[in-house]
């Protein structure tokens, strides 16, 4: 279920925290099929490692929390991409086995 951007940021902000390390240690991204990018696109451990994704109301939502998290908080990441269907924030915290 789409939540506004405030809820999105303060969700993945309250998992980072529970996770640990800084804002540098975890990347964020957005896309269209998340579960696909996490797991497959960047390997992450779908049973061990810290991931979390939360769907926003469009394309443009989404693109401002990904800001957010890149440009203010120094998250890992890229903005820019995607197209007017993504609508998936995501973020994990990076080991040495996923791929950026």
């Amino acid at each position: 279920m789409a939540k506004t951007n405030e809820i999105i940021i303060s969700e993945i902000k309250a998992f980072m925290a529970k996770w640990g390390g800084r804002y540098i240690d975890w990347y964020v991204g957005i896309a269209s099929d998340p579960r696909q990018r996490l797991f497959n696109d960047h390997g992450v451990n779908e049973k061990s490692d810290g991931w979390i994704y939360r769907e926003a109301f469009n394309s443009d939502s989404t693109r401002l929390v990904e800001d957010y998290f890149v440009n203010t908080l120094g998250t890992s990441g890229d903005t820019g991409g995607g197209d007017n269907t993504t609508k998936f924030i995501y973020a994990y915290k990076k080991a040495s086995h996923t791929t950026e």
